[in-house]
């Protein structure tokens, strides 16, 4: 019912920036908090940063001060800025959320989107 799709990895330099983007649509009604989660060659998923439907926002520590989550509500979509990217900032990028759908208000879904790589070296 709902789907969320990413766009913006590559590759990119150490030092570089890339802007990840994740729409989402479907029978929506409203969405909770989006999320950014990644990860990297044999290791687990983590939380990259979170954005409330208010604005509000937390970092993971290894990305805090480097990177800016925000979202466009008009839009469903939320956006990933990161900057001064290192080679260990290379991982899958999963675009996350929490969404009420029409069909069955009061009651979010959780969806996750199919993923963008994100790679960073010289």
């Amino acid at each position: 019912q709902v789907q969320l799709v990413e766009s913006g990895g590559g590759l990119v330099q150490p030092g570089g920036s890339l802007r990840l983007s994740c729409a989402a649509s479907g029978n929506i009604k409203s969405i909770n908090t989006m999320d950014w989660y990644r990860q990297a060659p044999g290791k687990q998923r983590e939380l990259v940063a979170v954005i409330s439907s208010g604005g509000r926002t937390n970092y993971a520590d290894s990305v805090k001060g480097r990177s800016t989550i925000s979202r466009d509500n008009a839009k469903n979509t939320v956006y990933l800025q990161m900057n001064s990217l290192k080679p260990e900032d290379t991982a899958i990028y999963y675009c996350h959320a929490n969404v009420v759908v029409s069909t069955i208000p009061g009651t979010q879904f959780s969806y996750w989107g199919q993923g963008t790589q994100v790679t960073v070296s010289s």
